[in-house]
């Protein structure tokens, strides 16, 4: 297994909050490149651990180990895959929301603005929608809505008029086009923030992001044992919203939802206090700049 696939934040915060049991049985959501389930595996004999991902690039860190079952599909279908290998329940679910240094440093997967290549940005490269069919042919009313759900942009309109002015001319196939397009539209000290927003904004909304993740968020509390941990990295405020709320209140949003009597129907309980990275593994990985942990228990 290569470690220079990808550099796992909090990798040692992520094991802690676990709590691992050596005869458990965990599962994390997110592969990648298979920092935090080789640390996970380490702690087990005759625990198992279910591991998915979608991205067929990672299977070349799977290792052939007893104790792992790999599963080559999105983490939606976690309770599918858990009921088809006889899992009722699990003692912990790691969820490490963040792409893949991987993914962002190849230039044909198009997640960033600092390469030429194909507009693409599919997590799951056999996906239909690309993120060049969204800036070719959603509607400028649509565009909008993306920038400013899923990028927070106080420019969504204007950036939205810009790219279809744009394609009336040419179609928008590559990361670079839709860089010069935009980066005109804000000062330069600040481009690289908002390209980044923008390009988050396409890439959520190519695959799904934030309904994967309300579906994760319910369907880990079904799977864990009461007692199991269910450890959460995310890396923008939209995502850590949700889990957040989730946690501290059982539901998606600001509203607290109640039971018949009035009681919080709060589903956990917070184990540690938001954790982040301090500014040595800043220095080391800046990547993990944006990373915020949140641990809760099952109750």
């Amino acid at each position: 297994m290569t470690n220079s696939y990808h550099i796992p934040v909090l990798l040692n915060e992520c094991i802690d909050g676990l709590t691992i049991r050596p005869d458990g049985v965990y599962v994390d959501v997110t592969y990648g490149g298979g920092g935090h389930s080789a640390k996970i595996l380490e702690q087990l004999t005759t625990g198992k651990l279910v591991a998915f991902d979608q991205d067929v690039d990672v299977l070349a860190n799977v290792p052939d180990d007893e104790r792992l079952i790999f599963v080559q599909h999105n983490f939606k279908y976690l309770k599918n895959f858990l009921e088809y290998y006889k899992i009722s329940q699990v003692d912990g679910v790691l969820a490490d929301l963040g792409v893949s240094s991987h993914d962002f440093d190849e230039a044909d997967r198009g997640f960033s603005f600092r390469f030429d290549g194909a507009l693409d940005m599919r997590m799951n490269q056999t996906g239909t929608i690309a993120a060049a069919d969204v800036v070719n042919t959603y509607s400028e009313a649509e565009l909008i809505r993306i920038f400013k759900q899923y990028g927070e942009l106080k420019n969504a309109r204007r950036t939205a008029a810009e790219i279809v002015a744009a394609r009336e001319a040419k179609p928008i196939e590559t990361t670079l086009q839709l860089k010069d397009i935009l980066e005109k539209l804000v000062p330069q000290k600040i481009s690289s923030k908002y390209l980044a927003k923008v390009f988050q904004s396409l890439r959520i909304e190519v695959n799904g992001e934030i309904d994967v993740l309300r579906n994760l968020l319910a369907d880990a509390y079904d799977v864990l044992k009461p007692g199991g941990r269910f450890v959460v990295m995310s890396y923008h405020s939209l995502e850590d919203r949700l889990v957040k709320n989730f946690f501290q209140k059982g539901g998606f949003d600001k509203t607290v939802e109640k039971d018949f009597y009035g009681n919080l129907a709060t589903k956990f309980k917070i184990v540690e206090k938001l954790i982040v990275p301090d500014e040595a593994e800043i220095e080391r990985n800046p990547r993990a700049r944006s990373a915020k942990l949140r641990v809760a228990e099952k109750i």
